[in-house]
């Protein structure tokens, strides 16, 4: 095995990534209603994709963004970094729709749950409350029946 290269990008390369996330957020939102001023955000956290979803207070769906429609692929989908990248695009589409109070809903056990959280709080939205919704087996399946032998 030969040495290691290292890649690092140049700044026309950082530049074309940044201007492909915002450009992600900057999309249309279609049949977006009259400035609402409160909302709810689901955050679903997987090992595998962090999904954020905007809705009004009935629940229904305003935006909805995930870690691969920013341009995450494979692995780097899950990591905390695209969590909170996911979360910078959902509170531009927040702001943009006029919903400056959320009520945080939080699903899943993935690693980005908390640094989603932490980047809708820094990006400027009014967080009322955060529950963790994640279902709970409370009973578990049933046993195999007993070994006869």
């Amino acid at each position: 095995m030969g040495k290691k290269h290292i890649v690092q990008k140049t700044k026309d390369e950082l530049i074309k990534e940044r201007e492909k996330i915002e450009t992600a957020s900057k999309k249309e939102i279609k049949g977006a209603p009259q400035k609402i001023k409160e909302g709810k955000i689901y955050i679903s956290s997987s090992y595998n994709n962090t999904i954020m979803t905007l809705t009004d207070p009935q629940g229904n769906t305003l935006t909805q963004t995930s870690a691969g429609n920013i341009g995450f692929k494979g692995t780097k989908k899950g990591t905390p970094f695209a969590a909170s990248k996911v979360a910078e695009v959902m509170a531009q589409r927040a702001q943009k729709l006029g919903v400056e109070r959320v009520e945080v809903l939080v699903k899943g056990i993935g690693s980005g749950r908390e640094s989603a959280i932490r980047s809708l709080a820094n990006r400027g939205l009014d967080i009322i409350a955060i529950s963790d919704i994640t279902p709970i087996p409370h009973n578990g399946c049933r046993p195999p029946k007993v070994r006869r032998v």
